[in-house]
């Protein structure tokens, strides 16, 4: 009984670490850890929409589903990368991006990041609102919308702990209750006819990659965040796999869900009351309330980790001016609130005018701005400093990293700014990608071209330590510098 209590005491204690790194004696948990967080943040609605918006671009449906999965595998490559840096350095991620941008820097990437929080957030308070009110009964839109974010306000605050222990309860309710709901699809509906309903389209199937990639790069700014409790022990390569294995399989089922619902029951219909539409598959009364509370749980585990990294976001980009290592406990509570107050207003305005009109291209806007910041990091970190970081270093703007990395930062807005001409985009369609048919392969440019210019202009000038330097004290009260494995 005592180690039960200790255990809940724990999971409820909360997270005292934000922007510094975490001791050794601090760290705890198993690799395993990090496939059931991603695999329940991945098993969610807003996952299963952005397959059925597959199916809107003109994918047809085992197109879109094939395109789906590779763009699954190419981003989760890339964020179980940006994981695998955690067990080492013990930093939230975007601290670490300070190597390669400048102590302050950082902050050109840090702002992007925010408002991608921001639109994620809004689209969870939006969906998560809406499952409330069909659980209670509620007809106001706005209640659902507040208690869904008073409950992100209340995870986030706690931590960690607390943030992985829902992620473990998404998964599995997550997997029965979406499974359920695919059953019942497949049995009350002729699934077949989701497919051949339009010809195949290079253009719509490169769409369809290009947002299952951008899904898995959008969690590569705060996925490290999430391993840094890890072991220092921990190796690379568990880290990765557990990773990768429960971001894409978790959003590949999602996906594949969401593009099997709009192919069935026409892509117009599901999103125009997605959370509706999933409780009448499962066959509506009770059995429907049980699917909104599945949706709820899920998606409060992502909206947690959206809240979570948007306060360490901004603490970084505050600390790089301030030169804080710690920061008062008092700031977290503070910050997320704040953060959570933003994104319920809008998305409350955005619940007004339609959300899914912004969502349809929000992740592929994500996707040309956060690519080449990825490229940047993962070059430096595995082929250039290759895990050896001078972490005292990166909280003085005076030091060795400076305040601002001009090559890096330029390498960054030539990443973007190469793009343009191959998007294709609601708001903006490039030459290149009308004469390609609209195809838009904006993202792959992006990360050839920045990887060839950055690399070899980072290889002369990036200040490299011989060693991990840590800046911790071992049992003789001197610092401690871990060799590079």
């Amino acid at each position: 009984m005592t180690t039960d209590t200790s255990a809940a005491e724990s999971l409820m204690t909360r997270e005292i670490r934000t922007i510094e790194r975490v001791p050794e004696r601090e760290r705890h948990g198993r690799p395993s850890n990090q496939f059931t967080l991603w695999f329940g943040v991945n098993m969610q609605i807003t996952a299963i929409v952005d397959g059925a918006v597959a199916v809107t671009f003109g994918a047809e449906a085992l197109a879109a589903i094939i395109g789906l999965l590779i763009g699954n595998i190419i981003g989760g490559i890339t964020m179980a990368l940006h994981s695998a840096q955690g067990p080492r350095l013990g930093l939230p991620q975007m601290i670490s991006s300070r190597v390669q941008f400048g102590v302050q820097g950082a902050a050109l990437p840090l702002i992007l990041t925010i408002l991608m929080y921001l639109g994620f957030q809004m689209t969870g308070v939006v969906l998560c609102g809406q499952a409330i009110n069909l659980v209670f009964g509620w007809d106001v839109p706005v209640i659902g919308m507040v208690v869904f974010g008073l409950l992100t306000t209340f995870v986030a605050v706690v931590g960690y702990r607390l943030i992985h222990l829902i992620g473990r309860i998404a998964s599995v309710i997550g997997a029965v209750g979406f499974g359920y709901v695919a059953i019942r699809l497949f049995l009350g509906h002729d699934v077949q006819a989701a497919f051949g309903q339009v010809d195949f389209s290079a253009a719509s199937f490169m769409l369809a990659v290009a947002l299952a990639a951008g899904w898995q790069m959008t969690f590569a700014p705060y996925v490290a965040d999430y391993s840094r409790y890890l072991p220092s022990r921990t190796t690379v390569r568990s880290t990765f796999w557990t990773t990768f294995l429960g971001s894409v399989i978790g959003a590949q089922l999602a996906m594949t869900l969401g593009v099997l619902i709009a192919g069935t029951l026409g892509a117009d219909a599901f999103l125009g009351n997605q959370v509706g539409a999933l409780g009448e598959i499962a066959g509506g009364g009770i059995v429907a309330t049980v699917i909104y509370i599945v949706i709820v749980v899920n998606k409060l585990s992502v909206n947690s980790l959206n809240a979570y990294g948007g306060f360490m976001c901004i603490l970084t980009i505050i600390t790089g001016w301030t030169r804080q290592r710690r920061v008062s406990q008092t700031v977290r509570p503070g910050i997320i609130v704040g953060f959570t107050l933003v994104a319920l207003t809008l998305a409350i305005i955005a619940n007004e005018v339609g959300f899914l009109g912004v969502f349809k291209n929000f992740v592929l806007a994500l996707l040309s701005v956060f690519v080449p910041w990825s490229v940047i990091n993962l070059i430096d970190y595995y082929l250039i400093s290759r895990e050896r970081v001078d972490i005292p270093a990166l909280y003085d703007a005076s030091g060795p990293y400076r305040a601002f990395n001009w090559i890096a930062i330029g390498c960054y807005f030539l990443g973007v700014v190469v793009q343009f001409p191959f998007m294709n985009q609601a708001i903006y369609t490039g030459p290149l990608a009308t004469a390609m048919g609209g195809a838009d392969l904006s993202w792959i440019v992006a990360i050839v071209v920045t990887a060839a210019v950055y690399a070899p202009l980072a290889k002369r000038t990036q200040y490299v330590p011989d060693r991990l330097i840590t800046g911790a004290e071992n049992d003789e009260g001197g610092p401690v510098a871990v060799a590079a494995r």
